[in-house]
């Protein structure tokens, strides 16, 4: 059960702690939206004792401890539903032949800055940047990173052969990378630039390049690939750059949280407003089609374009089907947070932006 990982990552931290306490707006931190980690530590031991593949327990389970509210932006329920996925790659441990892009790990001058340190109305905000003659300054971009930035400053951890799939693998925030030598290399994320992303589907549809229904993560790769000189320009439009590291897959990729996403069940949420570790209940469609997608997920993630209240990212795993799906979702859907009884007792378009 996806919600026992997010439990585990509960049960160690402070009891009197808020679980949106870090790294959310000031207004809504205030209110205590999902209570404090000792509200949530009989739900998890609960949770503990529930067959997970008896469904009916489970759904008793969560009608018994949980009270739904609906998430609104400005009293509007409608937002949109995205999909993520884990990359497939192809790469090699040195650069030769088509293995000419790299992945980079963190530069040894990437600083990030706790701003709560500073002031305390700036508790969980953070600036990520370097240091250059003794003042902070915003990190490289992407495109300035492609043009050498980086050099004597960060190394390769691996090469790829295609930029394409370079640039999805910063989109998804994590991948598998089938080396030359046969062997399988696992990515996880290890920090960013600090700047803000930017859409190349949305930049296509500006130009007319695209349609809003063709600009899919399909539609963009193909457009790349017929437009190649253009394509490569296209890329450098999004100013945000991702790092990462080797990671253990014994349990699938980390999300934000700190703990193994779950295909189908965890979500990517704006943790601004839905703290980590909180069910929420999902109605969208499935891509490309009318058919209802009604879920159960828990906010264990997020991403540089999760921007907004009633906003999700849903994590589809790995494979082609996984690929697919997450590259064609993009539609409508409502967000309704699932809290505990005992603390969920207000409203919550109290909350500003709910």
């Amino acid at each position: 059960m996806a919600f026992l990982k997010s439990c585990a990552r509960l049960e160690l931290q402070p009891p009197e702690r808020f679980l949106d306490n870090l790294g959310a707006a000031t207004e809504i931190r205030k209110t205590g939206l999902a209570g404090q980690i000792r509200d949530w530590l009989p739900i998890c031991e609960a949770a503990a004792e529930v067959p997970p593949q008896d469904g009916s327990l489970v759904r008793e389970f969560f009608e018994a401890w949980f009270t739904p509210f609906q998430v609104t932006n400005n009293g509007g329920p409608d937002g949109l539903i995205t999909g993520y996925y884990e990359a497939k790659l192809t790469g090699s441990r040195r650069r030769h032949g088509p293995y000419r892009y790299p992945i980079y790990g963190p530069p040894g001058d990437l600083v990030t800055a706790d701003l709560g340190r500073f002031r305390p109305e700036w508790r969980g905000k953070a600036l990520t940047g370097r240091v250059e003659n003794g003042r902070f300054v915003p990190y490289h971009t992407r495109a300035e990173i492609k043009q050498g930035a980086l050099s004597g400053k960060a190394r390769p951890i691996l090469w790829v052969d295609d930029p394409i799939d370079s640039f999805v693998l910063h989109i998804q925030g994590s991948g598998r990378v089938e080396l030359d030598d046969g062997s399988v290399v696992h990515m996880g994320f290890a920090g960013r630039n600090g700047h803000s992303y930017r859409s190349v589907g949305r930049e296509l549809i500006k130009r007319g390049a695209l349609d809003k229904h063709s600009a899919s993560m399909q539609g963009i790769r193909a457009w790349i690939k017929a437009n190649p000189e253009e394509g490569a320009q296209l890329l450098d439009i999004n100013p945000s750059y991702i790092f990462f590291k080797h990671r253990n897959d014994s349990d699938g990729p980390v999300g934000a949280q700190g703990v193994p996403l779950t295909p189908g069940r965890s979500l990517a949420v704006d943790r601004v407003f839905i703290p980590y570790g909180v069910p929420v209940w999902l109605a969208t469609t499935e891509p490309l089609s009318e058919k209802p997608l009604r879920r159960l997920m828990v906010a264990q993630d997020t991403g540089g374009a999760i921007k907004g209240p009633v906003r999700g990212d849903f994590f589809w795993g790995y494979g082609e089907t996984a690929a697919a799906n997450a590259g064609r979702m993009k539609q409508t859907g409502q967000l309704w947070l699932l809290l505990p009884r005992g603390v969920a007792g207000w409203d919550l378009r109290q909350a500003k932006g709910l």
